[in-house]
């Protein structure tokens, strides 16, 4: 696993050198499970890295990964296990105006926890460009699992590298 993801880190650093007309994006989140996860976990966290290559003035798509860490509930006097996953996807952004843009991502999500096999990754976002360099993201990020799913509503912010 640890390979997995020197790899990723690896990729996206070597593609934030390219000469392309895009963005290298980064951002941290902080999010509630909700459904099934909120059984289970209280709180989430998540890191994104992307690179989004201009397809017209409006429209970009590109790789991104990230790490989602989802902090176990205690039920019942007993404890439940932190839950963490590490999406891999292809990215769409779509800019309604100057400032306000909408987007999806979509791959799969490996599952590091013990027990945790991963799924189907979708997480349909909205963001709003406070500046040049920082955007408000609000999402819904999902694993669609064996028997059900593990959702999370977050917030955080992203930051454009370049």
């Amino acid at each position: 696993m640890k390979k997995i993801a020197l790899f990723m880190l690896a990729t996206f650093f070597g593609l934030s050198f390219v000469q392309a007309q895009g963005d290298f994006k980064a951002g941290i989140h902080a999010g509630l499970p909700i459904g099934d996860a909120g059984d289970f976990a209280t709180f989430a966290i998540a890191i994104d890295l992307g690179y989004l290559f201009d397809v017209s003035d409006e429209f970009q798509v590109g790789p991104t990964a990230g790490y989602s860490h989802s902090f176990g509930d205690e039920i019942g006097g007993f404890e439940v296990d932190d839950v963490q996953f590490l999406p891999i996807a292809a990215a769409g952004r779509f800019s309604v105006s100057d400032e306000f843009s909408l987007g999806a991502d979509l791959g799969y999500a490996i599952g590091i926890s013990d027990g945790n096999d991963g799924g189907f990754y979708y997480a349909p976002k909205a963001a709003y460009s406070v500046s040049e360099l920082m955007d408000i993201v609000l999402a819904y990020r999902g694993v669609a699992l064996d028997g059900g799913s593990w959702d999370i509503i977050s917030l955080g912010v992203e930051f454009n590298l370049n």
